[in-house]
């Protein structure tokens, strides 16, 4: 099945790639031999500052409608190359439409946002599970408050509204994380990260949008055309709304079972002069490798009632967006494992 492809990274700075009959191949001067990937085991490329792709590997993703995607060394995206579109007017119309009905966008954002509120209880739960005595009381207790804000958002009247309740409860939520890993005793830092912690964190929600953005566009959806997020130039809002319910499970989750699991270690990051840390080569490697193995493990879809691998989970959930936008389901479902 295509929906079953690879996503290839490329992140050797020096490196390039090349087209090959019908596979890539990988060159870099210090790794002399011949590195071949077949084209049709591809389905999206991610590189990194310093990679090449030549021209006529790029017209040939186009042509396919393979995605090549590019990313700063610390997991920031920068473009997306995707090819010629055969286009969907009549359910970008529809899109649009959702988007200026007041009542129709507050529905859908309060989904996304559900969605998000359910996987943080989800996985602040099962860590639960493990702890004892205060630990546990504390993480049972947040869960409890992001419960009451379900509640809350099923009664909000407007965008603000749940923006605040979200907001709310991402604090509380970032507050319990040190809880799972004395890692995250920080607490949330970004643009830029400051710790080991909140660089793998933003990392990963780097890989994640450019999955997310990819899916979108498969679909037809336009990914700069949301509804929790505000609509500006440049902000592909549907593809960071689309992002927060699969935030909690497949990124948070991830990067907390490498620090409990001490897969990370001091030489796979580094403090770059105005206190940013990003990823090492090293970092960079073990992340993407135990990346690309997470992205295989399935998930169950409580709407769905099937269990989904985490690579078309975004693809899935865009899918069911579209039906939704065309009018073919009441209402707009978010991911959840139960």
């Amino acid at each position: 099945m295509t929906e079953l492809l690879k996503t290839l990274y490329v992140t050797t700075p020096g490196t390039s790639l090349h087209l090959d009959g019908d596979a890539l191949r990988v060159y870099h001067p210090d790794r002399p031999g011949r590195q071949l990937f077949p084209l049709v085991r591809l389905d999206h490329l991610v590189v990194f500052n310093g990679v090449t792709v030549t021209d006529d590997l790029m017209h040939r993703c186009a042509a396919d409608g393979r995605g090549v995607t590019w990313l700063t060394r610390n997991g920031k995206f920068l473009a997306r190359v995707g090819g010629p579109r055969t286009g969907n007017p009549h359910l970008r119309i529809q899109q649009v439409r959702a988007h200026d009905d007041t009542d129709r966008r507050l529905s859908i954002a309060k989904s996304m946002v559900a969605g998000k509120l359910h996987n943080y209880r989800d996985l602040l739960l099962r860590a639960a599970r493990d702890l004892t005595g205060s630990r546990q009381a504390q993480l049972r207790d947040i869960a409890q408050t992001h419960a009451t804000a379900l509640t809350a958002l099923a009664d909000g009247t407007n965008l603000d509204e749940v923006r605040g309740i979200e907001g709310r409860a991402a604090r509380d939520y970032f507050q319990a994380l040190p809880t799972l890993t004395p890692a995250a005793r920080a607490g949330r830092s970004r643009r830029p990260p400051t710790d080991s912690f909140n660089c793998l964190l933003s990392f990963g929600y780097g890989l994640l949008r450019a999955a997310v953005h990819g899916a979108i566009e498969q679909v037809e959806l336009d990914p700069y055309i949301g509804y929790l997020h505000g609509v500006r130039p440049a902000k592909p809002a549907l593809a960071l709304d689309l992002m927060e319910e699969f935030r909690p499970l497949l990124v948070d989750r991830f990067v907390l079972t490498l620090f409990n699991r001490d897969q990370i270690k001091p030489d796979h990051t580094e403090t770059l002069p105005g206190a940013q840390v990003q990823l090492t080569d090293t970092g960079r490697k073990l992340f993407l490798e135990q990346w690309s193995t997470a992205r295989e493990r399935t998930w169950h879809h409580a709407y769905l009632d099937q269990s989904i691998p985490a690579s078309l989970l975004p693809l899935t959930q865009a899918r069911l967006l579209a039906r939704h936008l065309r009018g073919d389901t009441d209402t707009c479902t978010p991911w959840t494992v139960s």
